[in-house]
């Protein structure tokens, strides 16, 4: 055996030594799918969005349905099928890009409002009420509001222990 064979150390038996001297990582907690959902949709005008995409969809439904009461009053063709479909697109648009959520929810109001024409009286008024309510939510949507746990937390600490309103007291009587 050679010097420097002889005074080489053992790899492994270096590394061990060196892994039992720092401690292990702790485990990072993962964010649970519903804890990132959560997180998700409150970034987002989700319900307003959602209802505008539901009242597309339904209106869709609405007109592809094998039903023998169908009104079709007005325009027929393919506007009945070209105003739900870009609610749809709306709803969908308003869910994922929010930035741009007063421009698909004022057009969604348009849309869902032509609708009564074109399309079986809007979804026979289901869609139409869908469409409305979500767009009205989606346009009064503010983004990074506080939460309503600290608000209501604030009020009562306002409030004081006992939970009544403070009294105003009148200075000049």
């Amino acid at each position: 055996m050679t010097d420097a064979a002889a005074s080489d150390p053992d790899p492994a038996a270096i590394a061990e030594p060196q892994a039992a001297a720092t401690p292990p990582d702790p485990p990072v907690p993962a964010a649970t799918p519903r804890a990132a959902f959560a997180a998700w949709r409150g970034r987002r005008p989700f319900w307003g969005g959602l209802l505008v995409t539901l009242a597309g969809a339904e209106i869709l439904f609405t007109e592809k349905a094998p039903l023998p009461v169908v009104l079709r009053i007005g325009m027929m063709g393919l506007a009945g099928y070209l105003v739900p479909t870009v609610l749809l697109l709306c709803g969908v648009l308003i869910l994922f890009n929010p930035s741009q959520r007063l421009f698909y929810s004022v057009l969604a109001v348009l849309l869902t409002l032509g609708t009564w024409i074109t399309s079986n009286l809007g979804g026979f008024l289901l869609g139409l009420l869908l469409g409305l309510i979500g767009s009205s939510l989606s346009f009064g949507w503010l983004p990074e509001q506080p939460a309503r746990r600290k608000l209501r937390g604030r009020s009562r600490s306002r409030r004081g222990s006992s939970g009544a309103p403070p009294q105003l007291v009148d200075s000049q009587g």
